[in-house]
């Protein structure tokens, strides 16, 4: 593994440990030539999905997008970046278990609207705002209503 400070190809793994449940695998690393140390993970590549756009258009499945939409749903909400990337874990295994070789984004959607919903509702309303395109304050409403009826008391 290169070091991505000095690019220096001489790196020895210090730690390593199960992340995602067992199905990934975090490295702590040290560069032997300038001692700086960095972190790499391992998992299974999903490049065998292929997600179906509105569109129709075709692409890979790619976590990092899941992830940047939470994200964004999430920004200045008290929500761990751990948390986060346990709801991104939690849709990918979905995904990974139904055996299916291609999946619309729309029920990528649908899952990751499912997960904010018992998370946090100012994330649930923020993404679904932006995922099913409200364009009145009626549509708001709709998804505030909604969420008042299946949110579960903590």
């Amino acid at each position: 593994m290169k070091c991505p400070f000095c690019k220096s190809n001489n790196t020895e793994v210090v730690d390593s440990r199960e992340v995602m449940n067992g199905e990934g695998i975090r490295r702590r690393r040290e560069c032997e030539e300038c001692g700086r140390r960095f972190t790499t993970y391992e998992k299974v590549d999903l490049a065998d999905i292929t997600v179906i756009k509105r569109s129709g258009a075709r692409e890979p499945f790619d976590r990092n997008k899941v992830l940047s939409g939470i994200m964004k749903a999430c920004e200045k909400r008290n929500i761990s970046r751990e948390t986060m990337d346990g709801v991104t874990d939690r849709i990918e295994a979905k995904i990974r278990a139904s055996g299916t070789k291609e999946i619309k984004s729309m029920r990528i959607g649908d899952m990751v609207v499912r997960e904010l919903l018992t998370l946090d509702p100012v994330a649930y309303i923020r993404f679904a705002s932006v995922y099913k395109n409200f364009e009145s304050p009626e549509e708001f409403r709709k998804y505030v209503l909604l969420l008042g009826k299946k949110r579960k008391p903590r």
